[in-house]
């Protein structure tokens, strides 16, 4: 059976890394899961609106300044790094991972995103208002750095998200937004081995046999990398398997969203978040007690050893 090692502390087996608890807030380690499930708290979701929504087409962008600054932040959403060089530190683009120009429902579409702000969020543990929501996108997702909240970049994809959410109602959750998780949770642990297979049937042919990724041109990929170097860092929420599978069972392979398994884009997620990636801008000096502070969920293999290497490490 394929052993972790669970906070630099003692071998232990995945089953029992992916049964561990979300930890306690102010936790310094991961904590077991109550022996009897039934006795654990269900999670609290937000209210949900039962009203579907879709967003205006782009022939209703309006005219003048405004309509200039919205198909800005379209450009930049699309073609991030041609758009906004200075703050992105590999080649993908905000629409690898909110498709159909941040649309899509289930694939974090931008209409949902923004209806939310400003939200506590307990990644940094404050009240975010949109623009340092996308501010983190930069940091963590395109692995970069955040442009100024005041910046013609946040300017423009601030106001490209208020328009597609063109009379949607504030304050909730509304169906598709994010990637959807809830009562999603694998049966089985999920396997790399699996995984591996699946990836190579179902998944290297668009993003490369290593993850690599393929480019349409120098610098913009048609099919993003999943890892190594030009991929998202350690800090973004993709790395965290409960992210990463729920979107690729909603929306991959691309085209064929809801034809993996449950068991299946765990599986994926598994193998793909089990390869290095570059380092968490918030990386202290020690992989351990970053994990302690940062990623001490049942969901992140940072600072977990697979195949005989401690994860976390970062690439360049």
């Amino acid at each position: 059976m394929r052993k972790l090692i669970l906070s630099g502390l003692v071998s232990v087996p995945l089953w029992m890394v992916l049964n561990v608890g979300i930890a306690l807030e102010n936790s310094t380690q991961v904590k077991p899961a109550q022996a009897n499930p039934a006795q654990a708290k269900p999670v609290q979701s937000s209210p949900v609106s039962k009203k579907a929504f879709v967003p205006p087409p782009e022939s209703e962008i309006p005219e003048g300044k405004f309509g200039d600054t919205i198909r800005l932040g379209r450009d930049i959403f699309l073609h991030t790094r041609a758009n906004a060089p200075e703050y992105v530190g590999n080649d993908l683009n905000c629409s690898n991972c909110h498709l159909d120009a941040g649309r899509r429902a289930n694939s974090g579409p931008l209409w949902a995103a923004y209806v939310r702000y400003p939200m506590y969020r307990p990644k940094n543990d404050k009240v975010n208002t949109f623009a340092e929501r996308l501010q983190g996108c930069f940091m963590y997702s395109m692995n970069g750095k955040a442009p100024p909240a005041d910046s013609e970049v946040i300017k423009a994809l601030t106001a490209y998200s208020y328009w597609l959410a063109t009379g949607a109602p504030t304050g909730v959750n509304m169906p598709g937004f994010g990637y959807p998780k809830q009562g999603f949770e694998p049966k089985q642990a999920p396997s790399y081995e699996r995984g591996e297979a699946i990836y190579a049937e179902k998944c290297a042919l668009c993003h490369g046999e290593n993850g690599e990724g393929v480019h349409v041109k120098k610098g913009e990929f048609a099919f993003p990398a999943l890892w190594g170097a030009n991929s998202f860092n350690w800090g973004a929420g993709m790395h965290e398997l409960n992210n990463a599978a729920a979107f690729i069972k909603h929306n991959m392979p691309l085209g064929l969203g809801g034809t993996l398994t449950d068991q299946e884009a765990w599986d994926v997620a598994m193998f793909m978040d089990s390869h290095e990636r570059p380092q968490d801008p918030r990386y202290n000096g020690n992989i351990q007690e970053t994990r302690k502070k940062y990623h001490d969920t049942k969901w992140s293999l940072y600072g977990i050893e697979v195949n005989g290497k401690v994860l976390g490490q970062g690439v360049k």
